[in-house]
């Protein structure tokens, strides 16, 4: 008896890091086949993004594209939240073109968040094209917010960072869906 428990220990440990690495592998290939596909995907990105969410070591490919959209729904939502307190804590300060540009970012990253919800649903009723259009509108957002910035000669957007990483997260959806509509067929 004394013998069992070590082996079952074993045996277990051995399952779980099988599992991990597969986890780990499916997450790698992936993102490989995303970045060498789709040049809005940094294969660094994609990895480090999907890695750091929660049970992505044991999700199959369907499971990864829901994480990629809860990923970008977060996002969002804290970029949102984000442009809100820039707008409250600095609005004596701010240069008057800057925060007509945070509001403008402010009304499209609202929209996004009712695009996000609306993807998710698609997805999960597997409705890949719908979600596709969805997260498409949210990649728009990203790249009309920038853009409003870059109209003023000298205007710094103080979103860049996060409207990248929106666009990259949307973009890795968008690729795994297309790889799960690739294998259906």
């Amino acid at each position: 008896m004394r013998n069992s428990l070590p082996f079952s220990l074993t045996l277990i440990l051995f399952f779980l890091s099988f599992l991990s690495i597969n986890g780990q592998d499916l997450i790698y290939k992936t993102c490989k086949t995303s970045s060498q596909q789709d040049p809005n995907v940094n294969l660094q990105f994609c990895t480090t993004s999907l890695q750091a969410a929660p049970a992505s070591h044991c999700a199959d490919l369907e499971g990864l594209g829901m994480m990629s959209i809860r990923l970008t729904r977060y996002n969002l939502t804290d970029t949102r939240c984000y442009i809100k307190r820039l707008l409250k804590n600095n609005t004596k300060i701010l240069d008057p073109y800057v925060k007509s540009c945070l509001d403008d970012c402010f009304e499209l990253y609202s929209d996004a968040i009712l695009g996000i919800k609306h993807a998710m649903k698609s997805y999960n009723s597997k409705r890949y094209f719908d979600a596709n259009v969805q997260i498409s509108s949210i990649m728009d957002a990203t790249t009309t917010c920038e853009d409003g910035f870059r109209e003023k000669k000298g205007v710094v957007s103080p979103l860049s960072r996060r409207n990248s990483a929106t666009f990259q997260l949307s973009a890795i959806t968008l690729s795994i869906m297309n790889i799960i509509q690739i294998s259906l067929k």
